[in-house]
């Protein structure tokens, strides 16, 4: 499980980021808003620890960027800020928990594993996405862009939706294989396959491409890519 770590105070987020380390998970961590938000768009992770006051950009500014995005990865808040209006706004952000400082190493432990064990709810797969001029209504199973309505499999949806989930975000063939098919286990080039179909709906005619293959590692969907080929 891949963590993101982003507090400009060094003493805590060292000591916390070893204590993570030695749990188990894998730790990144940026000390600056601008760097932290950098790391958040092009890597993929499975939790975002944030400090609220950062330099450079806030954590809530970052959880309000991220969710308009359409990313929903697990967001918990540290931070001193303990009001009810606080934590109301925190919450209403996008952020998933919210921890007080200080706070005892156990506690945060325990909201780390509960958020990484909480399961994808049914609003958050079926809500409609947008990113850029192209929107999905993955419950329908249809796409739209400009004045195009574009139909898909329910193979294509998921591998869309997933894309959608994580602009600008490098998803290697193994997150996609695990998060689209599971345990089907499917042949080497099945999603090369899947790619190439959902890109000529998507992609058509003068429309800018939106999904670019980094070879040898996996695709990273944008609104504004450089064409290739899978």
């Amino acid at each position: 499980m891949r963590i993101l770590l982003v507090d400009d105070e060094v003493e805590m987020a060292d000591p916390l980021s070893r204590l993570l380390m030695r749990e188990g998970y894998e730790v990144e961590v940026a000390y600056e808003g601008d760097r932290g938000n950098q790391l958040a768009q092009t890597n993929q992770y499975d939790l975002l620890i944030l400090d609220w006051m950062l330099p450079q950009k806030t954590g809530l500014e970052m959880c309000r960027a991220m969710r308009s995005q359409g990313n929903m990865t697990p967001v918990l808040f540290l931070t001193a800020k303990d009001t009810v209006d606080d934590r109301v706004q925190g919450l209403d952000a996008g952020a998933d928990d919210y921890l007080v400082k200080p706070f005892e190493l156990r506690e945060l432990l325990a909201r780390v594993r509960a958020l990484l064990r909480r399961p994808t709810t049914l609003e958050s797969s079926t809500r409609r996405l947008q990113v850029g001029d192209l929107e999905l209504d993955p419950e329908n199973q249809l796409a739209y862009r400009g004045n195009r309505e574009i139909e898909l499999s329910e193979k294509e949806t998921q591998l869309l939706a997933y894309l959608m989930r994580s602009p600008n975000q490098l998803l290697t063939h193994e997150q996609i294989y695990q998060q689209v098919w599971g345990d089907e286990k499917p042949t080497s080039n099945t999603l090369a396959a899947q790619i190439r179909l959902l890109r000529r709906k998507i992609e058509r005619d003068k429309e800018s491409p939106l999904i670019s293959t980094v070879y040898g590692k996996g695709y990273r969907f944008s609104c504004s890519t450089i064409g290739s080929t899978a």
